[in-house]
């Protein structure tokens, strides 16, 4: 056989064996791990996708989704609900994280993709409980919703990176695993200051469903400078934009939401010769694709598969003791990982 067939298939193989192992995987850190182009690493996830191997999302691929199971005795399993506001970006990771914990637990888990649209989440629900006989669901709502919706449930219900309020709108305790995005900001302040920097700057997507838990977190600081809300999508004027304004402000370091318009200053500042990091530091929200900026961002991780776990298990637990187990509210500190674009050089 052709040693190159040989070597490709060997590195679907891995792909698989990853999957398995983490219960998502991402394109841009397999690349890496394999040493090879992303463009091999969608190559493979497409064919593994047509061998019906693997589900291909944005970004990365997840495992195929369990098919259902008839119990034929007891003790029967517990079937609980998923439903996320999209396949792609922050969700996978926290999908995997729910899988894995549900594997553990012998628990099916049903999967479905929502949207931020209005009404959208409620959609889901009834259909999902409507096709499905379920014990409980995991939920992620949009961040405007009211959760008014969730009084009409009459099975237990966990939201994932949403604060569940204190009292709930329905019969059942609502509970909640979320990230603690205030600490997550607080962390890269503090790393901030620690390089000699007083005057530290926002730039925050407004399309974010935590752009103003975020925002939040930042104006609690002692460094504070100009907040600014947009969206660069890549348009160096829009960077240039941002650029002047940390000129006529005096801010030498900036925290940015997310990875995208952060890689977008990295490319307008190298254009004009600002020096990263030395005359401005950068801190990116998100660490999705940080670490393939050049030079690498610093970048706050908020915890992600994590958050799928933790909402499984807290929600076969309340399945398991009732209202006799104190509702549960949740609170996972983000990590700060420190790369190229937040230390300066020494001289």
């Amino acid at each position: 056989m052709n040693p190159v067939h040989v070597l490709n298939a060997q590195r679907r193989e891995r792909i698989l064996a990853e999957l398995q192992k983490h219960g998502a995987v991402r394109v841009v850190e397999l690349a890496e791990e394999f040493g090879v182009s992303a463009i091999t690493v969608r190559r493979d996830i497409a064919l593994l996708a047509h061998e019906k191997r693997l589900v291909k999302v944005h970004g990365g691929a997840l495992p195929l989704p369990e098919a259902p199971r008839r119990a034929v005795g007891p003790p029967a399993r517990l079937s609980i609900g998923m439903i996320v506001p999209t396949l792609d970006f922050f969700w996978p990771a926290v999908i995997g994280g729910a899988r894995t914990a549900a594997a553990m637990l012998g628990v099916d888990l049903r999967l479905r993709g929502s949207s931020y649209d209005p009404g959208e989440d409620q959609r889901q629900i009834a259909q999902l409980l409507g096709s499905e006989s379920l014990d409980g669901v995991l939920l992620a709502p949009d961040v405007h919703d009211d959760l008014s919706g969730i009084s009409t449930l009459r099975i237990p219900c966990v939201l994932m990176e949403r604060a569940a309020p204190v009292w709930g709108p329905g019969p059942q305790p609502l509970e909640s695993v979320r990230n603690d995005h205030d600490a997550g900001v607080e962390s890269a302040l503090q790393h901030l200051a620690r390089q000699g920097h007083r005057r530290i700057g926002l730039v925050v997507t407004p399309i974010s469903p935590n752009a103003q838990l975020i925002e939040q977190g930042f104006t609690r600081g002692e460094q504070r400078g100009p907040i600014i809300r947009d969206t660069l999508r890549g348009d160096p004027a829009r960077a240039g934009d941002v650029l002047d304004a940390c000129r006529a402000t005096g801010t030498t370091a900036l925290i940015v939401h997310s990875d995208p318009d952060a890689i977008t200053l990295i490319r307008a500042a190298t254009a004009r010769g600002i020096r990263i990091p030395d005359e401005l530091a950068l801190v990116s929200y998100d660490d999705e694709v940080a670490q393939q900026a050049d030079p690498p961002l610093t970048a706050v991780r908020p915890a992600k598969g994590q958050i799928g776990r933790m909402a499984v298990e807290m929600l076969v637990l309340r399945l398991g003791e009732g209202n006799r187990r104190p509702a549960n509210r949740l609170q996972l500190v983000p990590n700060l990982i420190v790369r190229g674009t937040s230390v300066p050089h020494a001289h």
